[in-house]
Order: C-alpha cells, then sequence, then structure tokens
C-alpha cells in the first residue's frame, strides 16, 4: 500500500520515518480582503507559494498587484484575511526576529549613527551576547556594505545610497531566516543600484539565507533570482507564471549578460508583464 507523504514545512513523514523540509517559507490559500463602504475589494486570492531553503526568489507583477501587500503579510506587519503563512512549518502570527525587511526607504533612526542603526535589532536578537559581541556583529556587517569609515556617522548625515548600506546590514545582522525585500533599490540611481545589487549578492552567497524580493526592474529579477514568480493583475491577484533561472552562482553581471539563455528569460517576463 502507497503512504502519502504531507510535508508540513517542519518535515515529511513516511512509514514513520522524518525528514527534514527543504521548504523555509509556505504560502498557502493565501487571502487578503480589504473592507470598503461598496464592499469588500479582494487583494490577493488562492496564492499559493512554496520557497525553499537558501533560495533567492524575485516576485514581478504591475502595480497593485499585491506584492507589497504579501511581502507585509510575510513580515507579519498585515494580517491575514484567508489562508497560511509558515516558516519552517510555524505559522506567522506577527512580526519576529526570524523575517528580516529591507524597504524601499530604509527607515532609520536619523539622530542615530550607524552603527547605533545596526545594534537596534543587534541588541534585541543577541541580548545574550556580551555588548563588545554585539557590537563586533554590527561592525561586520557594516563592513561588507562597505560602510568602515561610517560607523559613527549619524543616519541624516549619509546618502540615500549609504542608508540603504546601513539598511541591508542591519537586515542580515540579526542572522533572519528568511531576508524580504520590498524594492529597497527601487529610489537610487543605477550606477548605486548595481552597486548595491552586487554587495547583496555577494553577501547573500555567503549567509545563504532565504531571500523573497519584489521588484519591478526584470533585468534585476533575473540577476539576482533562482526563481522569478510573476503576479497576476489584482483584484484577486494569484501566481500566474514562475520562470526557473538556470544561471550558475556566484554570479556576474557580464556572465549572466553572455548567457544565451539570458534574452529568452527576458522575453518571457515582459511577455507576461504585457499581457
Amino acid at each position: 500500500m502507497n503512504t502519502a507523504t504531507i510535508d508540513t514545512g517542519k518535515g515529511t513523514s513516511e512509514n514513520g520515518i522524518f525528514y527534514p523540509s527543504k521548504v523555509m517559507l509556505d504560502l498557502s490559500k493565501l487571502k487578503k480582503v480589504y473592507p470598503t463602504p461598496k464592499g469588500d475589494y479582494v487583494v490577493l486570492e488562492d496564492l499559493d507559494l512554496q520557497i525553499m531553503k537558501e533560495e533567492f526568489v524575485t516576485i514581478i507583477g504591475h502595480s497593485g498587484c499585491g506584492k507589497t501587500t504579501m511581502l507585509s503579510m510575510i513580515a507579519g506587519l498585515n494580517p491575514i484575511s484567508g489562508g497560511n503563512i509558515a516558516v519552517l512549518g510555524n505559522p506567522v502570527k506577527g512580526p519576529g526576529p526570524d523575517r528580516g525587511v529591507i524597504f524601499q526607504s530604509p527607515s532609520l533612526m536619523p539622530w542615530m549613527t550607524a552603527l547605533q542603526n545596526v545594534l537596534l535589532g543587534v541588541n534585541q536578537v543577541f541580548s545574550h551576547a556580551t555588548k563588545a559581541q554585539r557590537k563586533d556583529i554590527a561592525k561586520y556587517y557594516l563592513h561588507k556594505v562597505g560602510l568602515d569609515g561610517a560607523f559613527d556617522k549619524k543616519a541624516s548625515e549619509l546618502s540615500q545610497g549609504m542608508q540603504q548600506r546601513v539598511g541591508i546590514a542591519r537586515a542580515f545582522a540579526i542572522k533572519p531566516k528568511v531576508l524580504l525585500l520590498d524594492e529597497p533599490f527601487g529610489m537610487l540611481d543605477s550606477l548605486t543600484r548595481g552597486e548595491l545589487q552586487d554587495i547583496l549578492i555577494e553577501i547573500w552567497n555567503k549567509e545563504k539565507i532565504t531571500a523573497v524580493m519584489i521588484t519591478h526592474d526584470v533585468d534585476e529579477a533575473i540577476f539576482l533570482a533562482d526563481r522569478v514568480v510573476m503576479m497576476t493583475s489584482g483584484p484577486r491577484a494569484k501566481i500566474g507564471d514562475i520562470l526557473n533561472i538556470d544561471f550558475q552562482r556566484p554570479r556576474t553581471r557580464k556572465s549572466v549578460l553572455d548567457h544565451p539563455d539570458y534574452y529568452t528569460y527576458r522575453k518571457h517576463l515582459i511577455d507576461f508583464l504585457e499581457h
């Protein structure tokens, strides 16, 4: 007799043997409804998505398709109307240190230094560590994003690109299981954007944290991702298509652009967005 195997997110059980799950983030029958005077507005409906451990997934779709709504629900910042979100099988009930978030605007405390801003999260998550150890963690990640000389500069004195570097350092420093990125480079010029993409992927290659990133940029989606998830237009948005990006890691921009499949992937994404 065949036994069905069910993956709960924590793992599968078959014939009494437990196999650890490869699923880090599980979105099942996800729904988001906003009540309005004219009746319910359904942003997302029946949205199913499983994201694996150490996977980098980018999400694209038209404005208003619910990408940011979905990300904020994963972060625990927006209540779920229906369905379920789980990290390693544990349902998301609210914000938590297992999920780090990098927003389009880094939302730093302007009167605090770069180091103090990163320490805010580190002090909470690593409260058992010594003060010196916590400072070392914060300095390590500021070093990784190229801010060696700016530890003691106030956030208000930093350029937008440098502020976003602090935001990236702060998110990685708490060692989350899942990194959520909501168009983190959307407000930056193309040169700074390229630099920060390279920094992000370099740290991610080392840390191998599961990452989910929203972007409007097709080239950015392809360069960073293992899979690109395409969302249908709202209301009642769901997953429309998923494209596997089969480029070796670590990647360089040149190797991606020179790859024979690059323009096939690009055309696939643009065709989806244009329909």
